[in-house]
């Protein structure tokens, strides 16, 4: 009985000691794979709002469109960059 107790006080520290060493990276990681996720979703419309631009240039419509779109562009990239920020303060700390 002895044994086990020891067994589990050494597992106990074993985790204690290599759990904040893996949990750390992970952390940073995930916070990088979302911010790529945030800046993709950023990139997918810059076609099409050059295309609305250029046909708003032309024919004076779609500007409630134009606008939505670079709203959305821009709230992404946000969250793109911020997830970014804090993957690398993680890192840091």
């Amino acid at each position: 009985m002895e044994a086990r107790n020891v067994m589990l006080r050494i597992g106990r520290e074993f985790l204690r000691h290599v759990l904040p060493g893996i949990i750390k990276p992970l952390h940073a990681l995930w916070n990088e794979v979302i911010g790529f996720i945030f800046l993709s979703l950023a990139a997918l419309p810059v076609p099409r709002v050059v295309k609305q631009v250029h046909q708003y240039s032309q024919t004076g419509e779609g500007l409630s469109r134009i606008v939505l779109s670079l709203c959305f562009i821009a709230l992404m990239a946000f969250f793109g960059v911020q997830s970014f920020l804090r993957a690398r303060k993680i890192s840091k700390s």
